[in-house]
């Protein structure tokens, strides 16, 4: 299996990432392609027929960035999330959590707990569109299993919302996630374009324009998001990413093929076991800075002594030209 490797971009500036749904800011960076397999049967005839999963990735020293482009006819029902597409990401937290069984706990759901299931979690955040506007951002703030929601797992059968489960709730808990999605068939630009030219960003979608699109239109889905590298988790709900280190990670899509809405184990999925990834470090702006200043200085050391080394040259031909005095006895003045 490949391993991942994201790369650095700066928080500000030109290059930064307007989080939108959009992948504008994107068509720099390298992704990585999966073919989506049923999760249950992974087998290669049963293919999600449309096209493979794109998995984009970077981070900014403090946040982490996600693309994830799926082709795909537009299919909207607003209310209705199984009648929409849907994206999960799922993070390794425990040492022990296995990609199968999202953690692999082997305890039921009346025995699963903190204490039982310990070293077998793992972070999941899905996102389902059925109640969102596209261009919109969800989430960053409590669990409201709506929209944009950040779990945690033991098993299949053992899943809460961040902050809560057998072992109490955690009102400090929080969604950490935010995210907005998009489909290339839309009409217009609801994303940077406009909003760099309208201060009150009035051509945004809004939710009287549900359905949004025309059903059936060919396309490619956009889901887009970002969280801090670390969070305040204190309940090992989280996973917890460090620049130089790597992770596990595993992505999901469900679909409504032929209109029929999708159940929650018939998803596609990008591989059969955990993908590795990298968060590779960055060049700071003070190493540059650093760098620059020294290799200034060092270069104009360098013209100094060059210019001296022919100055000597210089002066020593002249000597060596100059006519030799005459010796003349003192007994002949």
């Amino acid at each position: 299996m490949p391993t991942m490797r994201l790369e650095s971009r700066p928080s500000s500036g030109p290059e930064s990432l307007l989080l939108d749904g959009h992948a504008d800011d994107w068509v720099d960076v390298d992704g990585f392609e999966f073919p989506l397999r049923p999760a249950l049967d992974p087998d290669e005839d049963k293919e999600y027929k449309a096209g493979k999963m794109t998995v984009k990735a970077l981070h900014d020293g403090t946040d982490i960035f996600f693309m994830l482009q799926v082709d795909g006819d537009f299919a909207y029902s607003k209310g209705d999330d199984h009648k929409c597409p849907s994206v999960a990401l799922m993070f390794q937290v425990g040492e022990s959590a296995t990609y199968h069984d999202m953690g692999g706990c082997k305890e039921s759901p009346d025995t699963c707990n903190s204490t039982s299931c310990r070293g077998f979690e793992v972070d999941i955040m899905h996102f389902s569109i059925g109640n969102s506007i596209p261009g919109r951002l969800y989430g960053e703030g409590k669990g409201d299993g709506i929209v944009l929601v950040d779990m945690f797992s033991w098993n299949p059968h053992c899943r809460n919302i961040d902050g809560s489960g057998t072992s109490g709730n955690d009102s400090t808990a929080l969604n950490n996630w935010k995210g907005a999605w998009w489909h290339s068939s839309f009409s217009f630009h609801s994303g940077k374009y406009f909003s760099a030219r309208c201060a009150m960003d009035n051509l945004r979608f809004i939710e009287g324009d549900s359905p949004y699109g025309s059903p059936g239109q060919k396309g490619t889905y956009y889901f887009e998001f970002s969280r801090p590298l670390r969070t305040m988790d204190r309940l090992q709900q989280d996973a917890q990413f460090a620049i130089g280190q790597s992770s596990k990670f595993s992505a999901a899509f469900w679909y409504p093929t032929d209109g029929n809405p999708w159940h929650g184990a018939a998803h596609y999925t990008v591989s059969c076991d955990w993908v590795p990834m990298d968060v590779t470090p960055g060049f700071s702006t003070q190493g540059k800075v650093a760098s620059s200043s020294w290799d200034a200085a060092s270069g104009f050391a360098l013209l100094l002594s060059f210019v001296a080394f022919c100055v000597s040259i210089f002066v020593g031909h002249l000597v060596s030209k100059r006519k030799e005095v005459p010796f003349t006895p003192i007994d002949r003045l």
